[in-house]
């Protein structure tokens, strides 16, 4: 946001909170306050647009719950789809017209999870798989009337989400029955500590914006981009190493959080 608007952008920044709209209301930055989730609140921001020229729609919001399958409720498994995939559809069929008057482009953030599913984050690279496969028929469909689209896939980026996401596996642990704690609790606090390390290890918030900025305004972008080198070298495994062999690597990964 901030990376674009330097840049001379126009920036409409969608956020959820009054909050947050003061903190990033800035030159070049108009918040937006809007629930992806919410139809009336999409269809808002429509309007809010108009007959404007879209250069980019960049769908960047997401939650990560992280449980086992057998432990996390439905209701959270619908609410993360909610958020992060059917928010994601929604603002772009609602912006399309936009980004065809303009031959905009379509900037999806995935996860190096849309590459690999590491245990407990059946539910958060579930999104980011089907995140994937959206952007690639999306892309295909609309490459003949000029508008591309591109994704995104992050490996560890220090930001909030991490802190997030840790309150809410802690949140679902203590929901789980005796039975589930005995079969996953080593393997959910050694998730939370990986993915602290995982996060601390990562890109700044402002170098990945620099890459999100380029897939967002380069005259011949790839359909792909990846953030960090942890995330690079996972897509290139995840693509050339057969499961088992993946597995084995993801165990070992994870092996010094056990405690």
């Amino acid at each position: 946001m901030r990376e674009l608007a330097g840049r001379g952008y126009r920036v409409l920044a969608g956020v959820r909170r009054e909050q947050d709209a003061q903190n990033v209301e800035g030159r070049n930055v108009e918040p937006v306050i809007v629930d992806i989730t919410d139809p009336a609140q999409v269809d808002a921001l429509a309007v809010r647009v108009g007959n404007a020229s879209v250069k980019a729609l960049i769908n960047n919001a997401g939650i990560a719950v992280n449980a086992p399958v057998e432990a996390l409720p439905l209701d959270e498994w619908r609410h993360q789809f909610e958020v992060n995939l059917f928010g994601h559809i929604a603002v772009t069929q609602a912006l399309l017209p936009a980004l065809l008057r303009s031959h905009g482009r379509v900037v999806n953030i995935s996860s190096i999870g849309g590459k690999l599913a590491l245990p407990t984050y059946g539910a958060y690279a579930g999104t980011k798989f089907a995140l994937e496969a959206v952007s690639d028929a999306l892309r295909r469909e609309l490459a003949p009337h000029g508008v591309q689209v591109v994704v995104v896939e992050p490996g560890g980026v220090r930001t909030e989400m991490n802190n997030r996401g840790t309150a809410v596996a802690n949140r679902l642990a203590a929901d789980m029955t005796p039975e589930q704690h005995e079969r996953y609790g080593p393997l959910v606090r050694a998730i939370v500590s990986h993915s602290a390390a995982f996060t601390k290890a990562g890109k700044s918030a402002e170098d990945a914006a620099k890459i999100v900025a380029k897939a967002a305004t380069e005259r011949r972008p790839r359909t792909r981009y990846t953030i960090g080198r942890d995330a690079a070298l996972m897509s290139r495994l995840s693509r050339v190493l057969p499961d088992r062999v993946l597995d084995r690597m993801l165990a070992a990964d994870l092996r010094p959080h056990f405690s």
